[in-house]
């Protein structure tokens, strides 16, 4: 048990001051409390928010306590799995485990939110093990009793339904999951999606080995429909100017937004396979971009439960294609349509050689590599 931050100690003393000398003002924090550990048991940590601030984890409420209360770890894929499931106006949910999705789904035709659930953990059920699951809408009884029925560390979502609170505190039905916790997170719609919408209370900080401070603006995105998804043009000495020829369904499109969406919050290089509002498949935290597309393509035929092949999934690069090679890895497992950024000096080839391969090669406005 790592022992508790007094408030004598080094972060309560300078904590509030990090970000006053970048904006002008003395921001300060308030302590919430001492957290379970940091990162690893030996490590001490303790969660504090901003004096008079409030926000989707600041005013998080805990309905249920597990055994020694919430880690780091814990806190840290509460984070990440609502930054997912903030962009779905659908019911929507995401599976966190050790700061990555290990799957995400929102809902299509009807679906109920269990069958949301199901798709997000069975895209990978076995890292879906001891993980943290975010809802973007309230939970019912039956999701409740399906989340009840395997290993799950923590469940956070903007409401419960009557009854709930019981399913979860039933102990002795479900023996396995008796220290689950629930938390009742604040209003989703606080946190920034969309490129204009970034506020300073939502910057990222990130602390280096010697304890220098780099504070950045949060990652969002400009792709706010299918709208604005864009096929993909280059131009170099070699090709000339190329322009991508094949298009995508309406449903193809939705998925390529969908994957986008769940990619900004996966570790860089990070590619995402999805099909039918569901992911397939993450490859996540390669060194090389074609790594993280044969990453992803292994886990699926290791690892999804699901019934279906990659014949017409979609795939989002959170960086640019280097070369082709990354496209016909892709394309030679069935996906056929692409999003990445444009960046490239091989722009061009890349393009070409997709038109060859009858992939729909989409272009983004911006790089959402998340380093963290």
């Amino acid at each position: 048990m790592a022992k508790e931050l007094s408030r004598s100690s080094y972060l309560e003393k300078n904590v509030g001051t990090f970000a006053g000398e970048l904006q002008g003002g003395n921001r300060r924090y308030d302590k919430i409390d001492d957290l379970r550990y940091g990162t690893n048991p030996h490590q001490c940590a303790a969660c504090y928010r901003p004096v008079g601030g409030s926000g989707v984890i600041a005013d998080m409420k805990i309905v249920k306590n597990g055994k020694s209360g919430l880690s780091q770890t814990n806190l840290e894929d509460v984070s990440g799995a609502l930054n997912i499931v903030k962009f779905f106006d659908a019911p929507g949910c995401a599976v966190m485990k050790h700061v990555n999705p290990s799957g995400a789904a929102v809902a299509v035709g009807g679906e109920s939110l269990r069958d949301v659930y199901l798709k997000a953990r069975d895209a990978d059920s076995r890292a879906a093990f001891g993980s943290v699951v975010a809802f973007n809408t309230e939970v019912d009884a039956d999701t409740a009793r399906e989340i009840m029925s395997t290993f799950v560390e923590c469940v956070v979502a903007p409401s419960f339904a009557p009854g709930v609170a019981g399913i979860f505190n039933d102990a002795e039905t479900y023996k396995l999951n008796r220290h689950v916790r629930i938390l009742q997170c604040g209003e989703i719609g606080k946190l920034p999606r969309f490129t204009g919408e970034e506020t300073e209370e939502c910057n990222t900080l990130k602390v280096l080995a010697d304890g220098t401070l780099v504070v950045a603006a949060p990652l969002t995105t400009s792709l706010r429909s299918i709208a604005d998804l864009k096929p993909a043009e280059g131009e170099n000495a070699r090709c000339g100017k190329v322009s991508a020829q094949c298009s995508a369904s309406r449903e193809r499109l939705e998925d390529l937004l969908f994957s986008w969406y769940v990619n900004l919050s996966v570790r860089s290089n990070g590619v995402v396979i999805a099909k039918n509002g569901q992911t397939l498949s993450v490859g996540t935290g390669e060194q090389d971009r074609v790594g993280a597309i044969e990453q992803a393509i292994a886990k699926f035929k290791q690892k999804y439960t699901g019934n279906g092949t990659l014949d017409d999934a979609v795939m989002s690069s959170d960086g640019f294609f280097p070369f082709e090679d990354g496209v016909e890895t892709a394309a030679a497992a069935g996906i056929r349509t692409i999003i990445a950024p444009a960046g490239s000096l091989r722009d061009a080839d890349v393009i070409r050689r997709a038109n060859e391969l009858g992939v729909a090669l989409y272009h983004a406005p911006e790089r959402i590599f998340s380093h963290h």
